[in-house]
């Protein structure tokens, strides 16, 4: 008796698991393409223990990979038309949103609206709109969100053009330069204000040469983006010397008026390593 019943739970959790997949897989295609696909779908979800997470999860990225490589999947529209994304997760919000920003725009996606932010006090939701071609590729995005620690935990597709993500990103950081004590970095021109990791070092020597008109803006952020201090300066700079904070882990450089100022490099010179 009880072998039949660890026999009969063990066949309707594995039924559970298979079940999970296919309500995953039919999320994310069309039914007609689901009808018509069918036999391929479970050759090549085969098998479909392969296509699940260490704590009994759906892989969604997985799963995405999988029906894209094998042309099941299409991301593309026959006209631009708009597309709304919602990103859910539980860590900061300001953190949260200028990681996902800069990973937007690495993809190409530089115009979008927000269309709604909140906080539940343990989710941070954020959905935006776009005009589009084709929906954001899972794939992609999750390699661009990996370089800052972040991994997508699930996807889901609301209907053609409505896509919603949640992100996990306990271990999240900017994907930006770290200074090193003692080793000089250099700052090319740019249109965009400059990001650095300083979680390394104490002391921060900067300096611009006689062709820079640099009107100094560096705003100071602990290490989940929350602003520490900013420093502004209406005179034109060649040199300045920051003291890091224990508290400071990035610093973003600009010019309080333009960064087209900014004509040749800054230098930047790390002078003491935190210990």
């Amino acid at each position: 008796m009880v072998k039949i019943i660890v026999l009969l739970a063990f066949l309707l959790s594995s039924l559970t698991a298979q079940d999970l997949l296919i309500k995953k897989i039919q999320n994310l295609v069309h039914p007609k393409t689901f009808a018509k696909d069918r036999a391929f779908i479970e050759t090549i979800f085969s098998p479909k223990s392969e296509f699940y997470k260490y704590n009994g999860e759906v892989d969604s990225i997985k799963v995405i990979k999988t029906l894209k490589d094998n042309g099941i999947l299409n991301l593309f529209f026959k006209k631009p038309r708009d597309i709304n994304i919602s990103f859910k997760t539980t860590g900061d919000d300001l953190f949260f949103i200028k990681i996902m920003s800069d990973a937007l725009q690495n993809i190409g996606y530089y115009k979008y609206m927000t269309k709604e932010s909140s906080f539940d006090g343990v989710e941070f939701m954020w959905k935006i709109n776009l005009t589009s071609e084709y929906a954001a590729d899972p794939i992609i995005l999750s390699q661009e969100l990996k370089k800052n620690g972040c991994q997508i935990i699930d996807v889901v597709r609301d209907n053609e053009s409505d896509w919603s993500y949640v992100i996990d990103m306990k271990d999240a950081r900017l994907n930006v330069s770290v200074l090193e004590g003692g080793v000089e970095f250099s700052l090319k021109r740019s249109l965009y204000a400059y990001w650095l990791d300083v979680s390394k070092i104490q002391t921060l020597d900067i300096t611009s040469s006689l062709r820079n008109d640099w009107y100094p803006y560096i705003a100071f952020y602990d290490k989940s983006l929350k602003l520490l201090s900013v420093i502004k300066l209406d005179t034109k700079k060649t040199n300045i010397t920051l003291d890091i904070n224990s508290d400071v882990y990035y610093i973003k450089i600009s010019d309080i008026y333009t960064l087209k100022n900014i004509k040749d490099d800054l230098v930047l010179l790390p002078l003491q390593r935190k210990y």
